[in-house]
């Protein structure tokens, strides 16, 4: 007989005392359905911790790396399915019922399709490549709120301790594993970044990033 679904949802945070609590509030369904939610801070000194504490199960301090953050909260999760979650990442209302089927299915792992919160078309156009990439070469990024069977993650000893790049990364070992799952129902990622920074400026930063990683440079040098 299979064992009962369980989840354990890990949020990394430094510094999100200006938006922790609308990202744990948003969780607590998960925890009214008998679920976990796990906040691992990074030594924040403005509140973070203190503010995540009530609407948390276990709140735990790391070092800083949203690698050691995610491997450290994953050393004391329960559940059999494990889902990584960026403080600005909304998950779909209806996203349990999606993970139950994926608990359910024969994937070792799997990731949702993302939508960006900014208005304008062209997050629209953006979000869309992002997803067809992901479907193509089976990577995944950090927000796409990437969930793995717990007893994959721990026979892959989690993430590799890389300060960025970390989600790639370990997308290429589960590639191993199986191809990801597929969830189409998309999660809503903050767009700030994009629009502080500009829209343009920030897709060829990121590709110009990955091509680098791709060709072999380390990660550290990429900081």
């Amino acid at each position: 007989m299979s064992e009962p679904f369980s989840l354990s949802v890990i949020v990394p945070v430094w510094m999100e005392a200006a938006g922790v609590v609308g990202a744990l509030e948003a969780l607590q369904p998960l925890r009214a359905a008998g679920h976990e939610l796990i906040v691992v801070d990074a030594g924040s000194t403005d509140g973070t911790a203190r503010l995540a504490s009530p609407l948390a199960d276990v709140v735990i301090q790391s070092e800083k790396g949203r690698a050691v953050q995610m491997n450290s909260g994953a050393s004391t999760a329960s559940g059999n399915v494990l889902l990584f979650l960026h403080a600005d990442t909304r998950l779909p209302s209806n996203a349990l019922s999606y993970l139950r089927k994926f608990a359910q299915s024969g994937k070792a792992w799997g990731r949702f399709d993302v939508r960006l919160s900014g208005q304008g078309a062209m997050f629209r156009v953006i979000a869309w490549f992002m997803n067809q990439r992901s479907r193509l070469t089976g990577i995944c990024t950090g927000d796409q709120a990437l969930f793995v069977r717990r007893e994959v993650f721990e026979a892959l000893h989690g993430f590799e301790n890389l300060p960025i790049m970390e989600d790639i990364e370990f997308s290429r070992r589960l590639r191993l594993v199986s191809r990801p799952y597929y969830i189409t129902k998309s999660v809503i990622t903050d767009s700030r970044h994009w629009e502080q920074h500009g829209v343009w400026r920030t897709i060829f930063l990121m590709w110009r990033l990955r091509w680098r990683y791709w060709r072999g440079e380390s990660p550290q040098t990429l900081v």
